[in-house]
């Protein structure tokens, strides 16, 4: 199909009959007629229509001139990757109901530079990339297998009970012989390998410090002098989890259509006056201005932190705050940067206070991160 009408003039027929075809395409393959995702340059994605609200969108606002390959309304790109099921968080832009073995290997390749000093931990995991799910299994590895379970847990939001439940059944289902693990703790430990593992610091409760470098093997404060600890030395009375973001960065960069998208805001942004992106933003320009050296590489990583109080008790504990801290990117285009692939957990602050103004003494092993990048 002739995509040149994407570009022409609204007004012109070519963009009518271009708008119409879309408008079928995108029906035709549509879960809900009733609910497209709509491409114009007002709701970027975001926003679901019906069939006529489409077609009106289209001809007044106008279509993303970049949508070339209409990836987000069923049309297959090479290997027959499906944009429109592609939201989870552990997959890479591969529809979650089929399998590619492929994919395994890609992994087991991009966190080999990684795990150089720790040989043990590489062999494990690429033994479990190659180990057969069961003997004559040909659809699933090891690792494989728990990839597709955990991206599911992930995606949906089972508790870590209800997934051993669940692991402990299929286990039971498939032969004798099978490797798959019982618990969401063994599988934890299998995919931390792979970039999923945590830092668990120590901190003051009085949000002084982080029990961390010079202050690792103290039992107090050194500016409050509140002890480490609750009443029993082994539980910390404040614990902060920071998830290392290095790892995953290069993972993103070793991806060839990830590394594409980080470049969108430099490659393929509309640039019409219109302000629909933090690039088109006078802030982004006076840092280009301000750091020509840095604004000067499209690919460098332009970040934002974002974090909010919750209360993971519910309604049992109303004055419990826990903190996450999310780091989003904005080289991303508008319907990709808030997916949950792309927004990457950095640090989790225990309650059961919230943090203020201290929330830096929170962020420094993050901030250490960014520097060395």
């Amino acid at each position: 199909m002739d995509r040149k009408w994407i570009s022409a003039n609204r007004l012109s027929k070519e963009y009518e009959i271009g708008v119409k075809e879309f408008v079928e395409f995108a029906v035709k393959n549509a879960k809900d007629p009733n609910r497209v995702v709509c491409p114009c340059l007002k709701c970027c994605f975001g926003k679901r229509v019906r069939e006529d609200e489409l077609e009106g969108h289209l001809v007044c606002n106008g279509i993303d001139q970049s949508y070339t390959c209409w990836i987000r309304h069923g049309e297959k790109k090479k290997g027959n990757i499906n944009f429109e099921n592609s939201s989870t968080y552990a997959s890479t832009d591969f529809d979650t109901d089929t399998y590619e073995p492929d994919r395994v290997d890609e992994i087991a390749k991009a966190v080999e530079e990684d795990l150089r000093d720790c040989p043990k931990m590489f062999e494990s995991l690429l033994s479990d990339a190659e180990k057969e799910l069961y003997n004559g299994c040909t659809k699933f590895t090891r690792l494989s297998a728990i990839l597709k379970l955990y991206n599911l847990k992930a995606s949906n939001g089972w508790s870590d009970k209800s997934f051993t439940e669940l692991l402990t059944l299929i286990k039971d289902m498939l032969p004798d012989d099978n490797e798959l693990p019982s618990r969401t703790y063994e599988a934890k430990r299998i995919l931390c390998s792979i970039g999923m593992s945590y830092e668990r610091i120590h901190a003051c409760p009085n949000d002084c410090i982080l029990f961390r470098n010079e202050y690792e093997l103290l039992k107090a404060c050194p500016k409050c002098n509140v002890s480490r600890y609750k009443k029993k030395e082994s539980t910390p009375a404040k614990v902060v989890w920071y998830f290392p973001i290095i790892p995953r960065f290069r993972r993103m960069y070793r991806s060839e259509e990830d590394s594409k998208h980080l470049t969108w805001h430099a490659d393929e942004r509309i640039r019409d006056g219109m302000f629909r992106h933090p690039a088109d933003s006078p802030q982004w320009a006076k840092i280009d201005h301000e750091y020509p050296e840095f604004g000067i590489e499209s690919r460098n990583l332009r970040l934002a932190l974002s974090t909010d109080g919750m209360n993971p008790h519910g309604l049992q504990s109303i004055s419990h705050s826990t903190w996450p801290v999310i780091l989003v990117i904005y080289n991303l285009p508008p319907w990709l940067c808030m997916k949950r692939k792309f927004m990457m957990l950095s640090l989790l602050i225990s309650g059961p206070k919230q943090p203020g103004n201290d929330i830096d003494v929170y962020l420094t092993p993050l901030i250490e991160n960014l520097k060395r990048c």
